[in-house]
């Protein structure tokens, strides 16, 4: 795995871009969201993204020019794994919670 820069390494913003990516798997955004998520200007955010990028914690998609995390792994595969709760019926006492799930 590479190295941050040193001069950008432990910059207060690099550290919540990183903080950010961890606290929520499956983040994604493209550089212009992060520009404004993160009130960045352009060149700032192109070089912290470059350089998470480099350091192999940030992935570019290459389809639609967004990052993510590395360790969150294959994007196609954690949509397919989402699900959605169409309802939860209430438990009464004794009984197990049922939900209905659809993929």
């Amino acid at each position: 795995m590479s190295e941050i820069p040193a001069a950008i390494s432990m910059t207060p913003i690099v550290q919540r871009i990183r903080a950010e990516f961890a606290e929520m798997p499956g983040l994604r955004l493209t550089r212009r969201q992060a520009q404004r998520l993160w009130d960045l200007d352009e060149i700032t955010c192109g070089l912290v993204l470059d350089a998470l990028t480099q350091a192999d914690f940030l992935q570019c998609v290459e389809e639609d020019g967004s990052y993510k995390r590395r360790s969150d792994g294959p994007t196609t595969s954690m949509r397919a794994r989402m699900a959605r709760i169409e309802s939860v019926e209430t438990r009464a006492p004794g009984r197990p919670v049922t939900a209905r799930v659809r993929n």
